[in-house]
Parts: structure tokens; C-alpha cells; sequence
């Protein structure tokens, strides 16, 4: 028997947007991590059908300085901030004003991120709001032609709003608003008019990705490295996974929303695969690849030529300078440093304790015999010895580079007595904004001598074999080389470790010491054999320092310097969440 024929009722298409309760919400933070940093301000507007219903805004105090690129970034300061009520007061506050509501953050899994942590921090359960992301939807209605991003700035220009975001939580929230509604009226060109389509019309993937799907078909469950590729061979996107064949699938479903992305698979024509035996393997690949091709929808590691060096120049009378290649020059070397900025930091922690010379003028003895340097408003300060004119001698300078070089081999005690000397002075004036200054100085400083020590470690090593605890029972293995990872295989369960060692060190890949005065800085061009990048020892040091990870042969001696700036690093991580240092030992 046919069942009767029964016509729908507006309930079944779900909830109209015109009677959804929205609160937009905005925060500002004291960084990107919603586990290590603190809101400095909420906002936060409701509205329903078009009007607005309330609006909530309030200064956090983060239970510390607020860090100066922020400052620079939203005017927010640690003096404002100060007075201000702590997030387990405010906290409670948000829950009841949201109560009920659809949130809606433009970026919403940043916001939500720190709105979700700071619940389990201050013992609240997560109430199991609805969330809408205007960017998700920004990426669905909007062209490329029409807008050529997503930011909320640029959105906001394109809708027109009467509202300028200005990166303070209220504004910003304000103009969200703006767009949302914006956004709204695009949707219903596409039929969506309810919260649930809505919702799904973000997620959807676009007809390119529907048809494309058949690209996924055939591919391993297996680690390795995946290629996309054009109809004339070239490679667009280079990626990992643990997982060839699930991670592949991801593209052609509605949980890929990234523009870029959807872009290429539109553009994609087969997809290659490159089998590995370990996911170490499958990593160090994907950055190789990465660099050789440089596809173009990939963002990262298409430049480890790019890397930023600070160097202490082999002349005379030795200074800094800011390099972006590591040569076989006699100088010395620390890094490689992440960013220009966070270089230019670390040279202003070392200025701070050692005082070379700053001017860029090259001095030789000659040219200051003759009178043809002039001494520059440093040295009428006391920041600088002053030997261009003579007024401090070659021996004495020597000193001072010798310390230099001291610091950047390894011993750090002079860079963090002088800042420690300088943040407690400061401190003790009240002056919060100077101190956290000269503290993201020393940080940067310890970060990039950190990194540059525990690379310069592995990358001595003539050979080193680890072996790690398989998911199957068996194990991992991986011979690294000079730094460079050289061979990759596994053990069976159940079979006997050594031989398939003593084949794996014998098949191998041939590396020969790195050039130059620091590691990972291998020159654009360079043979395979000449060493390994930065981030490809990034790599091995993340895996080796992975739980179970047993070292099963070590040729030469793996150490870090005894007072060098490794172990101060997580002293300077909990120094962010103190207002001052703590005596450094």
C-alpha cells in the first residue's frame, strides 16, 4: 500500500534565518595559541532579524603584560588591561549573554578556540552552541573577483559597513555583524533561507570538487606523499599524510573550505603518490619536493634558501650584520631565525650585552690610522668603544668579539645577565611596557640560539640510527646522516632487529659534512650529499624526540653546550605568563 502524500510545512525547512538569534563575538588576545595565551578584551552583539538586540564589551585582564606587538597591533596596553576584570569573572557573563544563540565569529575557530579553553580553565562546560564562521561563507558567495581575500577588513570595505574593523573586539564584532548580514542577503540567491541550510551551504563542496573525485580512486592507505598535477604535468600542491588515501579523499569533500585549494582541484588532472615507509619518511620528502618544484599553491617551505642567519662578520673589528646565506667565510653564525624581526631582536639582546660596534662602515686599521672614520652618536652615549677613531684599540675590541663569538657558540650567560639586569631595573621603575620589550628581546635570542645549538648537534653526527615502536609491533628505523635523514625502513613484528639495521645503514645514502659556519644553511643548487635544511632537522629532532624513540648507534658526540640556551627555553615560555623574570640559573 502507497503511502498518502502528505505536503511539508515551513517547520520541515528548518528555522528562517529572519528568527535565528545571533551573537557575533570578537576577541583579542595576547598571541595565536588558545593554550598558552590570554583574551584581552571580548565583544560581543546580538541581534535577530536585522535589529540589534544587546551588546557586550569589556577589557580582559590577561594575568600578565601584554606582549608590544600586540600593542602595535590593537592599541591595547598592559596599563589598560590592568584594572581591567580577570576572564573568570567575565566568563560567565558571555555564557549568559550567548545563552540560546547561534555564535557567529568571523575566523570562528580561533575565537572559539580561546572561548573553549578558557571554559576548561575556569571549570565551565562548553554549551553546545551553534557555530557559524563568515569566513566559511565569504569563501561560498564571494568571487575571487569580487574580493581577493577574506579578511574581515576587506569584507567590510566590499559591504560597504558602517563600521570600520580596527582590531578591537566591539568594532570588530560590530562590523561582523555588517558582513553577516551582507552575506545573508547573497545566500538567498542560492534558495538558502534557513539556519540549517545555511550551515550545510557553508560546508558543501563546490561542483569542481564533486567531479574531481574520481582523482582519489586507487590511492594506498598508506604513508607517503601525494602530488597533484595538471593536464601538462605540472605540480600544483605537494602534501603528506599518515594516510594517502583518506587524506586525498579530504579534497573532494565539503571539509576542504580553503579558497586556494578548491582553486587547484579545479585545476588538477591525476594525483601521484609517492609511497614511504615511515611518516618521518613521508615528512622529509614533502619538504624536498616542496623546495625542488615550488608549487605554486603551496605556501610553506618553498624557500629554505630564505633563511635568516645572524652573523658576526670575520673583519677587523667584527659586527652583526643580517644575512640570508650561511658561507664558509670564517665568520660565525647563529640561527637559522624564523623572521626578520624576531632576527633583528636577537641582535638587540646581544648589542645589549656586548657592545660591538653598530655602524656599517668597514674599519681597518689603515683607514683609522689616516683619520677616515668618524665615531657616531653611540659612542657619545657609552654604547660603543668608539674604534674608528681610535679611542678604543684593536686588542680591546678583540675582547669584545671574542665574547661575541663565545655567546654565539654556545655559552648565552652574558646576553641573559645584561637583560636580566635591565627587565629588573625596569621592573622596579614600574615601567611593565619596557621590561616586556627587553623580555621579547632575550626570548628571541634564546629561541633562535636554541634552535641553532640543537641543529649544530645533529648535524655533527656522522651517522645516527633510531628506531621507534611500530603500530604493528614492529619498528621504525631511520639513519640520519650530517642531520640529513639518509635512509627510512621498518622491522616486522616479531623479527630479529639487525639485520634489517646493518641493510638499512648499507643502502643508505651518502652525506658528507655540512659547508659553511652553521647548519641547515645549504645553499640553493647544492647536491643532495651537501646536508640537510633546517626544517628537514626540525623534523628528525620532533621524531627522535618522540615517546619510545631508542637510539640504536651514535657515531661522534651528540651534546648541546653546558651553558648554552637549550635548557633556558622553557624558562622563557613560563616568563610569559609572569609580569617579570624569574632569576635565570
Amino acid at each position: 500500500m502507497t503511502a498518502p502524500h502528505v505536503q511539508g510545512t515551513l517547520d520541515d525547512l528548518g528555522t528562517p534565518l529572519a528568527e535565528v538569534t545571533f551573537v557575533v563575538v570578537d576577541l583579542e588576545t595576547t598571541g595565536g595559541s588558545a593554550a598558552e595565551d590570554a583574551v584581552t578584551e571580548i565583544g560581543a552583539v546580538k541581534v535577530r532579524g536585522g535589529r540589534e538586540l544587546g551588546e557586550l564589551g569589556t577589557l580582559v585582564d590577561p594575568g600578565g603584560p601584554v606582549p608590544p606587538f600586540i600593542t602595535a597591533l590593537t592599541g591595547i596596553t598592559t596599563a589598560m588591561v590592568t584594572a581591567a576584570p580577570r576572564m573568570d569573572s567575565v566568563l560567565p557573563a558571555f555564557l549568559e549573554f550567548a545563552r540560546g544563540c547561534v555564535l557567529v565569529a568571523h575566523n570562528a575557530p580561533f575565537d572559539i578556540g580561546f572561548l573553549k579553553a578558557a571554559c576548561a580553565r575556569h571549570g565551565y562546560a562548553w554549551p553546545a552552541f551553534p557555530v557559524v564562521d563568515t569566513v566559511d561563507l565569504a569563501r561560498r558567495v564571494l568571487s575571487k573577483d569580487e574580493v581577493p581575500n577574506c579578511k574581515l577588513a576587506t569584507l567590510a570595505r566590499f559591504f560597504r559597513t558602517g563600521t570600520e574593523p580596527t582590531h578591537r573586539a566591539l568594532a570588530d564584532a560590530r562590523a561582523t555583524v555588517e558582513v553577516l548580514h551582507g552575506l545573508i542577503e547573497r545566500l538567498g540567491s542560492f534558495g538558502v533561507t534557513s539556519l540549517e541550510e545555511m550551515k550545510g551551504f557553508a560546508k558543501a563542496p563546490t561542483p569542481e570538487q564533486r567531479r574531481k573525485r574520481h582523482l582519489a580512486d586507487g590511492v594506498p592507505s598508506v604513508p607517503g606523499v601525494y602530488l597533484f598535477e595538471d593536464a601538462g604535468g605540472e605540480i600544483l600542491y605537494v602534501g603528506k599524510s599518515g594516510d594517502l588515501r583518506s587524506r586525498v579523499r579530504g579534497y573532494f569533500t565539503g571539509s576542504e573550505t580553503r579558497p586556494r585549494v578548491r582553486e587547484m582541484v579545479g585545476i588538477a588532472e591525476r594525483v601521484r603518490t609517492i609511497e614511504c615507509a615511515t611518516g618521518l619518511e613521508a615528512e622529509v620528502r614533502e619538504l624536498r619536493l616542496i623546495a625542488a618544484h615550488k608549487p605554486r599553491y603551496n605556501r610553506r617551505s618553498k624557500f629554505p634558501e630564505r633563511a635568516i642567519w645572524l652573523k658576526l662578520t670575520a673583519e677587523p673589528f667584527p659586527r652583526l650584520s643580517i644575512v640570508r646565506e650561511c658561507r664558509d667565510d670564517g665568520a660565525s653564525y647563529l640561527g637559522p631565525v624564523p623572521s626578520p624581526r624576531q632576527a633583528e631582536e636577537a641582535r638587540a639582546a646581544l648589542h645589549e650585552a656586548v657592545p660591538l660596534r653598530q655602524c656599517t662602515q668597514r674599519l681597518t686599521l689603515r683607514l683609522i690610522e689616516r683619520g677616515g672614520a668618524r665615531a657616531c652618536t653611540l659612542a657619545e652615549i657609552g654604547r660603543c668603544g668608539a674604534p674608528c677613531d681610535g679611542r678604543e684599540s684593536a686588542g680591546d675590541y678583540a675582547v669584545h668579539a671574542a665574547t661575541a663569538r663565545a655567546v654565539m657558540a654556545g655559552d648565552v650567560r652574558p646576553v641573559v645577565a645584561a637583560a636580566q639586569v635591565r627587565i629588573d631595573r625596569l621592573t622596579a621603575e614600574l615601567r611593565y611596557e619596557e621590561a616586556a620589550a627587553q623580555r621579547d628581546r632575550l626570548a628571541a635570542f634564546v629561541r633562535a640560539a636554541a634552535r641553532g645549538q640543537r641543529l649544530t648537534a645533529l648535524a655533527r653526527l656522522p651517522e645516527l640510527v633510531a628506531a621507534r615502536p611500530a603500530f604493528d609491533g614492529g619498528w621504525e628505523l631511520s639513519v640520519v646522516r650530517y642531520g640529513r635523514l639518509a635512509a627510512a625502513g621498518t622491522v616486522p613484528p616479531r623479527a630479529r632487529p639487525r639485520p634489517y639495521v646493518d641493510a638499512l645503514i648499507a643502502t643508505a645514502e651518502t652525506v658528507f659534512p655540512p659547508a659553511g659556519g652553521a647548519p641547515g644553511g645549504v645553499p640553493p643548487g647544492a647536491p643532495s650529499s651537501a646536508g640537510a635544511t633546517a626544517e628537514e632537522m626540525e623534523c628528525v629532532l620532533r621524531w627522535l624526540d618522540l615517546p619510545g624513540v631508542r637510539l640504536v648507534e651514535v657515531e661522534g658526540a651528540w651534546t648541546c653546550p653546558a651553558h648554552g640556551a637549550e635548557g633556558l627555553r622553557a624558562w622563557i615560555d613560563n616568563a610569559y605568563a609572569s609580569a617579570d623574570l624569574p632569576g635565570a640559573h
